[in-house]
């Protein structure tokens, strides 16, 4: 069994949903240990079933034991142990999907993760936490609440709009030219933003171009990586850049980094 999958939600459903992945150790006799997660703009709402994982952000280290997590965004590495008999199956939020919950005030709230209750969740039929619980009852359940969700939201909000734009982007965009494009003042944009993902849009890019080049490092061969390009493709000024960049969020140097140590996505 593979310690690390990815399941898709349907097409409709991936406009509030990235994926569904799942860390399962619920075989295994002994703990994963020092296994590390990059940021990548997402939301994510751990469910953890049998004994406990335990994760380390840049300000805290959670014991997640048997239950429902939400985690917000994340602007450092992450580092996770993964006690034997537990899996984490964890759905992967867009940036501008709690944004659809305007309830929710993220202004403060990065790099954490809290404990809650699943009577709380908007959704139905949510999966109980155990060890084994079928991930596609948990597709499906997302899949219909979100589908529904955007059916009666088809016009995109200014949070949605906002990620577009950086996302689509061939070069590096600043907040002035977003509020131009959206006819929108800067002060209200930001406000906006940071109170629906936890981050500044500048942040936001930051966090976006890391993740990029990430995915190229990997793609490449590690032995023969030039920097300077994969610097220059992602919008940085120069190397020097992209290594300072890089070292903010891992606390490593591109040279240093081992893609074997990580939790990376896979190609679909």
């Amino acid at each position: 069994m593979d310690l690390y999958s990815e399941y898709y939600v349907s097409k409709k459903c991936e406009r509030f949903v990235n994926k569904i992945w799942c860390l399962d150790n619920s075989i295994g006799e002994t703990t994963i240990e020092n296994k590390l997660i990059v940021p990548n703009g997402c939301f994510n709402l751990a469910i953890v079933s049998g004994k406990s994982i335990e994760v380390h952000t840049s300000k805290k280290k959670y014991a997640m034991d048997n239950g429902f997590y939400f985690c917000s965004q994340m602007t450092n590495t992450v580092l996770v142990n993964i006690e034997p008999k537990t899996k984490v199956t964890i759905v992967q939020f867009h940036a501008w999907t709690i944004s659809m919950f305007p309830n929710y005030n993220l202004n403060n709230f990065s790099d954490s993760i809290l404990k809650i209750n699943p009577k709380d969740l908007p959704f139905k039929n949510i999966i109980e936490p155990t060890l084994d619980s079928n991930t596609s009852d948990l597709l499906d359940c997302m899949n219909s609440y979100f589908e529904e969700l955007s059916f009666l939201n088809p016009n995109k909000n200014v949070i949605e709009k906002i990620c577009e734009m950086i996302q689509l982007c061939n070069e590096e965009i600043i907040v002035s030219e977003i509020g131009t494009s959206l006819n929108s003042s800067q002060r209200l944009l930001q406000i906006k933003f940071k109170s629906a993902t936890g981050l500044t849009i500048k942040k936001y890019i930051k966090i976006l171009k890391f993740r990029k080049s990430i995915d190229q490092m990997v793609s490449s061969n590690l032995e023969r990586l030039n920097l300077t390009n994969i610097a220059l493709s992602n919008q940085y000024f120069d190397q020097s850049h992209f290594i300072k960049d890089f070292k903010d969020v891992t606390k490593i140097t591109p040279k240093m980094f081992n893609p074997d140590l990580y939790f990376l996505s896979k190609k679909r």
